[in-house]
């Protein structure tokens, strides 16, 4: 793209961290652009928002807007994602993979409200966040222009961006030391990079930032009431409260139990695998008992059919496809069986495990009278007899082929 001198705006998606930081001089170095910095509140760090707009605006950013959308990301995104039990390679719970389309499509919808000319963001083009913001993108405006830096710029580490912005006397609290790429919202947060780039490096504490070191952790087990309503946390220790404050409750109650660490190597979509660490409490106590209350409630072939479906979900989350028809498709078919799960789950915590103890429903197939290893009136042990002698039938029929 050739420098213009009319001047144009450009919507940079906007953290406040290195890559951010270093991006609004950059592009105001290089394209003859008004930036303005779009920051998205998805429940992250308040200190993380502190003088956020004032930072934007001294590395040269010509406005700063800032979009709450912490409901909408718990309600519209994570919430369905936890009915659907996606996680991603058996271990990520998405936290980054499921806000960037919501990140990416408010930013789409201000552009638009501005008339500006383009977009930016600030994914390495080594990740999987430029596939996730530019898909949603391209499904929602792709007469935008996107300005991707990492993919253009002459810097080569993370090492090179900080001594830029550091030139460029641009506040930052990234340092040789702890050159860590985090990334927080209310659902999580995840640490990659630093000393985690070598698998045999041990995480240290530096590499947490949510939940208590297991051996610090409480040595006393702590137990919580859940009340589930159509795959929906809706009371947390018989308190209601909207999605967003039951994730931010149980998000505090399970990092002092230190629930939720995963430390990992996973398969990015681009080929590369990559290291992170990452923090989910209070998803992981949902998780858990939404899994709990579908033992109870769903029949072995809709259970089937749910853990099939999350699990293509939870690639089309982690690929950025959740503008498709695809996403659409799998979430209404999870939808139907999520109808039914309703009811109450005792869970205890425990220096970093979460256990299941008790569980009822009214829409419960569990039945004692039919379970019970005692005497019973409800069921006929013969009948057992005609299901195998069928249910075997193909294989006695093979069996008798082959001797003839």
């Amino acid at each position: 793209m050739k420098k213009n001198n009319i001047q144009r705006t450009v919507v940079l998606a906007y953290s406040g961290g290195l890559d951010t930081s270093a991006i609004i001089p950059w592009i105001k170095d290089h394209y003859n652009f008004n930036v303005i910095a779009f920051v998205a509140d998805i429940g992250q760090s308040r200190q993380d928002l502190y003088n956020i707009k004032e930072k934007a605006i001294s590395s040269g950013a010509s406005d700063c807007y800032i979009a709450d959308l912490k409901n909408e990301f718990v309600e519209q995104y994570v919430f369905p994602m936890l009915k659907m039990g996606s996680i991603y390679e058996g271990q990520y719970f998405l936290g980054t993979a499921i806000a960037r389309p919501l990140i990416a499509k408010a930013q789409v919808d201000f552009a638009n409200k501005i008339n500006a000319i383009g977009l930016s963001h600030g994914a390495t083009g080594k990740g999987n966040d430029q596939v996730r913001f530019e898909l949603t993108y391209s499904a929602l405006n792709p007469s935008l222009i996107v300005i991707a830096p990492w993919r253009e710029w002459e810097f080569k580490s993370r090492e090179d961006v900080l001594q830029y912005v550091l030139e460029k006397n641009v506040i930052t609290s990234v340092t040789k030391e702890k050159i860590y790429s985090r990334d927080e919202n209310i659902f999580h947060v995840s640490t990659e990079g630093g000393i985690l780039e070598n698998p045999w490096n041990a995480p240290d504490d530096s590499c947490w930032v949510w939940t208590r070191n297991p051996s610090d952790a409480p040595d006393k087990p702590e137990k919580i009431h859940l009340l589930v309503e159509k795959g929906c946390v809706k009371q947390v220790n018989y308190e209601s409260l909207n999605a967003y404050k039951c994730l931010k409750k149980l998000n505090k109650i399970g990092s002092k139990h230190s629930i939720g660490r995963v430390d990992m190597i996973e398969n990015r979509l681009i080929g590369i695998k990559s290291r992170g660490c990452y923090e989910t409490p209070g998803g992981t106590i949902i998780y858990c008992a939404l899994r709990g209350l579908e033992q109870l409630i769903l029949d072995r072939d809709s259970m089937y059919w749910k853990n099939k479906i999350s699990l293509d979900m939870s690639s089309v989350i982690y690929d950025g496809k959740w503008f498709t028809p695809i996403r659409e498709s799998l979430q209404q078919s999870s939808e139907v069986l999520s109808n039914s799960i309703s009811g109450e789950v005792i869970i205890e915590l425990y220096k970093g495990s979460v256990t299941v103890l008790q569980r009822k429903s009214q829409n419960t197939l569990y039945s004692k009278e039919y379970a019970t290893f005692s005497q019973d009136d409800v069921y006929s042990q013969l009948d057992a007899q005609g299901f195998i002698r069928l249910f075997s039938l193909p294989s006695r029929i093979r069996a008798l082929n082959s001797r003839k």
